[in-house]
């Protein structure tokens, strides 16, 4: 069974207490009696449910639920009002407040309202845990423990909350494009749908177009007599992942474009006009812009395909999931070839971050079943890897090498700590500047706001 917590703010101590006394058989109640305490207790712990009263000391309750739902988005709030003042009501639901209720209070209308309210966030975990179960099951080796990764998976999952919005993945081959576009399928309200792929620089020019959109019977010499359903259709209600899109043809770009601006098509050697809806993720490691200029990439389909752009990092800087996608792929190989690998010894490891990642994670992993099906174990040494440690561009690894930062001490020093202070003061500095604007303090660090947001975030809850 559920358990849920919920927060009561309110300077009355009569309702506090009233509210407390009814609530505390069934739910986890923790009372204040104003917003600073309370937004303060929230690093501590984040309940499910606030019930916020708008006439607070001090920072009101407007401001209150601004302040929250920018740190903490997913918590629902009910305003409690002691009048019903329709701007105010109409300003707090604008906010995010999930519902309000008007003092007096009674107990059966603020139950409904708490019940209504729970009950829209047992749904949500329900999704969260299937989406968790699938997202196990179809992106197992999607190791994210580097800041880079980190700041991608976070943006992410806020854009697979549409649907429908076009995405457009760049990144060199090998940066896991693919994977993110299964997290983005799989944290979206369509997860359950299907989620179809194809690699378009693997068919032929003249038989992709059949591919995407299908083809009725007798459509060319060697269609099948039934006809056949496309990708699209295929993946209806889900999403259709476009790898190496650059590689379509200009009357397969034509044809897509039309696709994404009205939500139609027709089979190949059809007349009959059909209707999908369906999410198109796409990638590539191409150069659009020049292709564009070139004549080979439609700018209009580029500007339909890339509403929402994501940057796959690669391996180079993501330095700190090196290892631990090593240990993944090492147990993973291990098992399939009956060896007993362990761990990886301090010098393979040293070899592995230093060594330059030009094929990224792919590279990474054919190196490592590589070395587990060579290796004897029971650690992965430096021998099994059969790579030179010194691959790495020693210019752009060294350059700048102490420029501006102090020598590093005899007895070392904490450098995530160190890290964390550094991006913490910097964050603080940035807002200071813009007087709390995070739009503007998050292009002062030349970062996006959702990442500024999510780093802004995980540095408060620590």
């Amino acid at each position: 069974m559920i358990s849920y917590s919920i927060y009561i703010v309110d300077d009355e101590k009569t309702i506090t207490d009233g509210v407390t006394m009814a609530l505390e058989d069934d739910y986890r109640i923790k009372a204040f009696s104003d917003a600073e305490t309370a937004i303060a207790h929230l690093k501590k712990e984040t309940p499910d449910l606030i019930l916020l009263d708008i006439g607070l000391p001090g920072m009101n309750g407007i401001d209150a639920l601004r302040h929250i739902k920018g740190l903490y988005p997913d918590i629902l709030i009910i305003m409690i009002t002691a009048y019903e003042d329709v701007d105010t009501v109409i300003s707090a639901m604008k906010l995010g407040a999930y519902d309000y209720v008007v003092k007096p209070l009674y107990m059966d209308g603020l139950e409904v309202s708490i019940r209504n309210a729970l009950e829209t966030i047992r749904l949500r975990k329900e999704v969260r845990t299937l989406q968790e179960k699938h997202l196990k099951e179809h992106i197992p080796c999607f190791i994210a423990e580097s800041n880079a990764i980190q700041d991608v998976m976070g943006f992410i999952k806020m854009v697979a909350q549409s649907p429908d919005t076009p995405v457009l993945i760049m990144g060199e081959t090998g940066t896991g494009k693919e994977l993110l576009a299964s997290a983005i399928h799989y944290n979206s309200p369509n997860f359950k749908a299907p989620f179809a792929t194809v690699n378009c620089a693997a068919i032929p020019k003249d038989l992709i177009e059949s591919e995407l959109f299908g083809y009725e019977k007798g459509a060319f010499s060697g269609a099948g007599a039934a006809g056949k359903k496309g990708l699209i259709e295929e993946a209806a209600g889900g999403t259709l992942f476009l790898d190496e899109v650059g590689d379509l043809s200009l009357e397969a770009q034509a044809k897509l474009l039309r696709f994404l601006e009205l939500g139609e098509f027709y089979r190949v050697g059809g007349t009959k006009k059909h209707h999908i809806e369906t999410r198109v993720i796409s990638a590539t490691n191409k150069d659009i812009d020049q292709m564009i200029e070139d004549g080979q990439f439609r700018r209009d389909l580029y500007f339909r395909l890339g509403v929402i752009k994501v940057k796959a990092p690669s391996l180079n800087e993501r330095p700190d999931d090196i290892v631990p996608l090593t240990k993944y792929f090492l147990q993973e190989f291990s098992q399939k070839f009956g060896k007993k690998f362990k761990g990886i010894s301090s010098d393979a490891a040293a070899v592995l971050l230093a060594y330059n990642w030009t094929g990224h994670v792919r590279e990474l992993k054919n190196l490592v079943e590589r070395a587990v099906l060579i290796g004897r174990g029971p650690d992965l040494l430096p021998a099994d890897l059969g790579i030179d440690s010194h691959t790495r561009d020693e210019t752009r690894a060294h350059a700048g090498d102490n420029a501006g930062f102090p020598p590093l001490p005899a007895e070392g020093l904490d450098l995530d700590g160190q890290l964390k202070s550094f991006e913490k003061h910097y964050i603080d500095e940035a807002l200071k500047i813009v007087k709390g604007n995070e739009s503007k303090a998050a292009k002062l660090l030349n970062i996006n706001h959702h990442t500024f947001r999510y780093r802004r975030k995980k540095l408060l809850g620590e």
